[in-house]
Parts: C-alpha cells; structure tokens; sequence
C-alpha cells in the first residue's frame, strides 16, 4: 500500500455557495475551504488517486520494478494542487560523455488537483543520479506522456506498458547527445536563440559551463543545464524563486519542467545532432 502523507489523506467534501452555480471544495478533516468549483465538479481524494496509480504501476510492471522506489510529494494551493514524483531505481541505464558517466533511471509523475486548478495527469520521465536533475522530455521524443481530462486507469496501463521501452529509447538519445560535441558551437548564441529572456539566458549559459566542467562541452551538458534549472531554485543554480506568498512554488517548479521540454523541442536545439 502506498503511504500518502497525512496532509494529503484527506477526504474532500462540497458545500453550495450563495451562486446557483458553484459549490465550495473543503477539506472534510480540517473544515478547510480550498476552492470554488462548478456544481458538475467532481474529484477523488489525492490518496485515493494516487494510491489507484501505484498500485496499478505495481500491477504492471512488477514488484521488482518498483522494490525501492522513491516517492517525492509536493502540494500547491494549501493542499488543493498534489503531485507525486516516483523515481524507479531498477529501471536504469548509463550515460557516458567524453569526461564523465551518469545513470539515469525512469520517473513517473502524476498530477493531482480537488479544486479545478489541473487535471489529472501522469508523464514518464527521467531522473539523472549523478546530479538528481529531472528530466521531462519533449513531445517529439516520443517518451512524455500525458493523460488530461479523459484520464482513465485503462490509458493508464496502456502508457505504463509502453514507458519501460520508450525509456530506453530515449536513453538511446540521450547517448547520441553525450556524444555530441559543442566545441565548435557558440554556446552562448545558441542558448540566447532558445530563451528569450536576456537575463535567464546568461544564468543558463553559466550553468552550462559549470556542466560542461563535468560532463564535456556536448548536448548532454546543455540538456543537464536546462534541466538543473527545473530541479533547483537557489544558490546552487541562481535561478532562485520569488516567494510571492500564495503557496505556488511547487506549480512553478513544474511549470519549469514544461518550459525545459519546449527548449529541447526547438529546432535550435535537435538540429544540433546533424552538427
């Protein structure tokens, strides 16, 4: 049985608002009121989402697959927004630049929301850990995938079943990065091409050069520094996050892994295997 945090357990109850069309959501332990939704609004619990997606993982790809593995869980909007970030550290393989090695293993990632903020979702990913960078794919490498507001644990199963090859596919890519040199490639224009903003594309170009000191000046290193920048908000990386007070932080770390698969489906970025 998978263990959810006791702030996550919670059962969810409605209660109507004086609009004839609205009803509160409420977090049924606390009395808490954690949003307003349509009346035709209806949700599950976080636990029992996510205990439906483990425990179907677990159906399908075997105990040994999951013996070991690492559940994260974050929460947004006073506990309205969960996600839970499993790392499978029995689905692996190796990575190796010029300079250096890594192991990447398989993530999976489900998103949970009781007030309408998102929709249940789930993408399979991967997780380096040599530096414990996330990493969500893009699109065009066939390896993220999302179920939004038609997910059923049938789409489920049929991702799930699918996720062990696609990872390796991908990881057969992200060797052909590693052996990818950028040497004879401005860096700086190039990042400067992808990020729009002045000021991240610096802090980005920084970053690369502290990867490439690692793992060699090729497209792993760029793909490592991108997605640092979705793994961390502070001093280690400097691309730190305002704290605006409204309980966000763990959206717009999220909303990070989203820009990073933007950046590597840019042409600028895949063109540069024929380099």
């Amino acid at each position: 049985m998978t263990y959810i945090p006791d702030h996550l357990d919670f059962k969810v109850a409605f209660e109507p608002t004086k609009m004839h069309d609205k009803k509160y959501v409420i977090n049924e332990d606390t009395g808490e009121y954690l949003g307003i939704v349509g009346n035709t609004f209806q949700c599950a619990a976080h636990g029992d989402f996510f205990r439906g997606v483990m425990d179907t993982a677990t159906q399908e790809l075997g105990v040994d697959a999951l013996d070991g593995a690492v559940n994260q869980f974050r929460t947004a909007r006073n506990g309205a927004w969960a996600m839970l970030d499993v790392t499978l550290p029995n689905i692996k393989t190796k990575i190796t630049t010029d300079k250096a090695e890594t192991e990447i293993g398989n993530r999976i990632i489900s998103l949970h929301g009781i007030d309408g903020s998102c929709s249940n979702q789930v993408f399979f990913g991967a997780i380096d850990f040599f530096c414990t960078n996330g990493m969500i794919t893009g699109d065009h490498d066939k390896v993220r995938k999302k179920n939004t507001s038609n997910f059923t644990m049938d789409s489920f199963i049929y991702e799930l079943n699918r996720a062990r090859t696609d990872f390796f596919d991908q990881a057969k890519r992200m060797q052909v990065w590693a052996e990818t040199s950028l040497k004879f490639i401005n860096v700086k224009d190039l990042i400067d091409s992808i990020i729009s903003s002045k000021t991240k594309s610096e802090k980005m170009f920084s970053l690369y050069n502290a990867e490439a000191t690692v793992r060699g000046h090729n497209k792993f290193a760029l793909y490592s520094a991108f997605t640092n920048y979705a793994s961390y908000a502070d001093e280690r990386n400097g691309f730190n996050l305002r704290n605006t007070g409204h309980d966000t932080q763990a959206i717009n770390m999220w909303s990070r892994e989203q820009e990073v698969s933007k950046w590597v489906s840019s042409k600028q970025f895949r063109v540069l295997d024929a380099a």
